[in-house]
């Protein structure tokens, strides 16, 4: 009986090293449902290992730093480790690293300022006493970890996902980024404030204060989000305009074949009744050349280049090739939402556009202004992305090394900056490698992407 009135006791009087003892089971039990409501919103991708990593790795951290330093230190060393945790072992982006950390913090903030004014007003105590009395705040954190895992069924359920985060542009990421720090700051302050000043402050002015910085930072957020996507449809008008224009083009020429077809058939049978073979060759190339636009204007449709980013890119780089005489011959033989699953789709187009930029430029110089461009598997090996880019060339002197060096070009006029960033891109990333070569005809690039 004297044991259990201890334990009464203990429970409910102020007891801090107790909280901090009993916090320890419930830091790992936040921390796993702060980890599932994030990776459902933002949809990040998980393994067992990664969320067994990062519950372990979280909670850790955050025992020590609540018994080594005092609480109001220790809530931002946690709010700052977040973000870097969620980066490094899920391997997401900055902006979703920093948004999944600012998700939960705004969610368990919300929750915790209604389940603390609950309690306050039915048991008719300040807030002091609630975070001070061990039994209170461990049924207060027990309310708010059910309220934050019944809105994550919530969201599992409905499929509330944010995507747009990926495919923001560098300066609505970083403004966005931010933007959310700058929130996570002042909500954690306004928190500490509130609940260590609430005692002095009428309710109304406290839940003004909150509700307001809450709804002003979702409203914000929000808006952001609103101009990404504006952005994003942007893009996909342009997409949709340079199809249109592909589609005229290559209308035009179907009919332009269509309308000289008798005559080309004429032409060909001039040449077979005078028994002219090499003046039926020259002619045949003349009309394998025609040909050939037409078959690349075909390979340059939204069905074949599936993938947005890839296909804006290659057709505003094929247009800015046709402006100078330059023919792309242009050949796709895999799926090329793949490359996305292994790299930064971003990156890749950064890498793709110097490479063409490149090829146009040298191949302007020739007479026979050619790019061969291929996308395929490797055949005896399916792991193997291959992006080969083979151009004319008249500087046959070219050194394949060199030309990955900073301020080194072959070009009047350049920075020497292309090659270079694709080097530091390639440093970056263990998958990925560029193999340089020539020949009489053609300087080849080939960019391997492995998994």
């Amino acid at each position: 009986m004297n044991f259990i009135q201890t334990i009464w006791s203990a429970l409910t009087t102020p007891n801090d090293d107790l909280i901090k003892i009993l916090s320890i089971p419930l830091t790992f039990l936040e921390f796993y449902i702060g980890m599932l409501f994030f990776t459902t919103v933002l949809n990040i991708e998980t393994t067992k290992k990664s969320k067994l990593i990062y519950v372990l790795v979280q909670s850790s951290a955050t025992v020590l730093s609540n018994f080594l330093l005092p609480s109001s230190y220790a809530v931002f060393i946690n709010i700052i480790l977040l973000p870097m945790l969620i980066y490094f072992i899920f391997k997401v982006s900055l902006i979703k690293s920093v948004s999944a950390a600012v998700t939960v913090f705004l969610a368990t903030s919300v929750f915790e300022f209604i389940c603390l004014n609950i309690t306050k007003y039915i048991f008719s105590i300040n807030y002091e006493l609630i975070t001070s009395i061990p039994l209170y705040r461990i049924v207060v954190v027990l309310v708010i970890y059910l309220l934050l895992y019944l809105l994550y069924r919530l969201v599992k359920y409905f499929k509330v996902n944010v995507e747009v985060f990926d495919n923001m542009t560098i300066k609505n990421k970083t403004f966005i980024i931010a933007s959310i720090i700058l929130c996570l700051i002042i909500i954690a302050t306004q928190s500490y404030l509130v609940i260590f000043y609430s005692d002095h402050l009428p309710f109304l002015i406290t839940f003004i204060a909150i509700f307001g910085l809450v709804a002003y930072s979702a409203i914000s957020i929000y808006n952001l989000i609103n101009l990404s996507k504006l952005e994003l449809t942007k893009r996909d008008l342009e997409s949709a305009n340079l199809t249109i224009h592909s589609l005229t083009i290559l209308h035009d020429t179907v009919r332009s074949f269509k309308h000289d077809f008798d005559n080309i058939v004429n032409g060909i049978g001039g040449y077979i009744v005078t028994n002219d073979m090499d003046g039926l060759k020259k002619y045949y190339n003349q009309l394998l050349e025609d040909c050939q636009k037409t078959n690349n204007l075909y390979a340059l449709s939204p069905n074949v280049i599936n993938h947005p980013a890839i296909y804006h890119m290659l057709a505003t780089k094929y247009y800015d090739a046709d402006q100078k005489n330059v023919n792309i011959s242009l050949n796709v033989f895999l799926d090329l939402n793949e490359i996305e699953k292994r790299m930064k789709i971003y990156d890749f187009t950064r890498i793709l556009g110097i490479l063409l930029d490149n090829a146009i430029d040298a191949s302007t110089e020739c007479d026979k202004k050619q790019i061969n461009v291929t996308f395929r598997k490797e055949i005896n090996n399916n792991d193997l992305i291959l992006v080969i880019i083979q151009n004319t060339y008249k500087n046959k002197d070219v050194n394949t090394e060199t030309i990955y060096q900073k301020g080194i070009s072959s070009k009047e006029n350049h920075s020497g900056l292309g090659l270079w960033k694709v080097r530091q891109i390639l440093m970056r990333n263990n998958n990925l490698n560029l193999f340089t070569t020539k020949n009489d005809e053609f300087f080849t690039q080939q960019f391997e992407i492995y998994k």
